[in-house]
């Protein structure tokens, strides 16, 4: 009697798990699967994959543009997600105009381009446009994630063309204890890496960073969704966070053997001798203000490896930000939408002048 009753229970919630799972298919195929929920106002600026887009606020209360450098393992529209879930959204709310760079999918063209082409190349001329737009002489620039280190290369060797410069969740130090993907990263043989593959998958990319949380960021979400297939609001950031994790862009070669090398494996904004298309990069060349936002519980990029820039630059106007928070709930969570905006409005409107 016991085995029958345990059995009917059991097919009842099949048949419920079914029910919701046919919900859920009907609810996944109204998510609008968009890259960025903020139009654009412009492409300034176009070359190869790149585009520099532009987007103006109803009403400006910075007089100086934001320049934002995202990285290049992923695509820029996680600061644009959703609605009322927007770094980009706040910033424009709060009257600050914003110029985004997006490194666009790299593909066999790009194998042999490197990191003098990304900062030496690229993102300078971004910043030209931007300075010839505005009249300016230097520009303020947010650097987040491998774009914060990419800005940090580009401001030392370039310190005339950056007045104020922000880096969030950035990484500086790659040999800190607890940093689990450059763990993950320095044994790796990166030569025989690039010769094999040419231009590194994402979703070979994707694969390591699902290793960081093996269970979290493979099993566990999967079946938290399933208690949540009849809420559509839930189901609409998941479908959204997961079309994002998995639009990854491949890698140029050459660049990323150059980026593993000097930071991941050899740590060269630490122990220095980094050298860009023939430059050396100087992080004491930074006299500018910096301010540096980190995530206290950021598993990509913990804490310390990105509070160690401090000790590195000459910048008497150093200020740090920490978030209470992951390296994506920087962007999205509910606390995020105005800690984050909020102060990187009052840092710049302080330094504006």
């Amino acid at each position: 009697m016991q085995s029958l009753l345990e059995t009917q229970q059991l097919l009842q919630e099949i048949a419920q798990l079914q029910a919701k799972l046919a919900q859920a298919g009907a609810g996944v195929a109204k998510v609008s699967l968009v890259t960025g929920v903020t139009p654009y106002d412009e492409i300034v600026y176009q070359e190869d994959k790149l585009r520099l887009l532009y987007y103006r606020p109803e009403t400006i209360t910075l007089h100086e543009p934001l320049l934002i450098v995202y990285a290049l393992v992923n695509r820029p529209y996680m600061l644009d997600l959703q609605q009322g879930r927007s770094l980009l959204q706040g910033l424009l709310a709060r009257g600050q105009a914003i110029y985004l760079l997006d490194w666009g999918y790299p593909d066999a063209v790009d194998r042999y381009l490197t990191l003098d082409d990304y900062i030496n190349g690229y993102l300078h001329r971004c910043v030209q446009q931007v300075l010839k737009r505005h009249t300016l002489k230097a520009v303020n620039l947010l650097g987040i994630c491998q774009g914060g280190v990419l800005s940090l290369c580009y401001s030392a060797l370039h310190p005339t063309r950056v007045k104020n410069l922000i880096t969030m969740v950035t990484p500086v130090d790659f040999h800190t204890a607890d940093n689990q993907l450059s763990h993950e990263i320095r044994p790796i043989d990166i030569d025989l890496l690039v010769d094999t593959f040419g231009n590194i998958p994402g979703a070979l990319l994707n694969t390591v960073f699902a290793r960081l949380k093996p269970y979290q960021l493979t099993h566990q979400k999967y079946f938290n969704i399933i208690h949540a297939l009849d809420q559509p609001a839930a189901l609409q950031s998941f479908v959204l966070m997961e079309q994002w994790i998995n639009d990854s862009p491949d890698q140029a070669g050459e660049a990323f053997r150059q980026f593993v090398k000097l930071f991941f494996q050899n740590n060269q904004l630490v122990t220095g001798g980094a050298v860009i298309g023939q430059h050396p990069i100087d992080l004491t060349q930074l006299t500018l203000p910096i301010l540096n936002i980190y995530a206290t519980e950021d598993h990509i990029v913990p804490p310390s490896a990105s509070r160690a820039l401090q000790a590195l630059v000459a910048s008497s106007d150093y200020e740090e930000f920490s978030f209470n928070g992951g390296h994506i709930g920087i962007y999205v969570s509910t606390r995020a939408q105005t800690q984050v905006p909020d102060k990187i409005i009052n840092w710049l409107l302080a330094h504006q002048v």
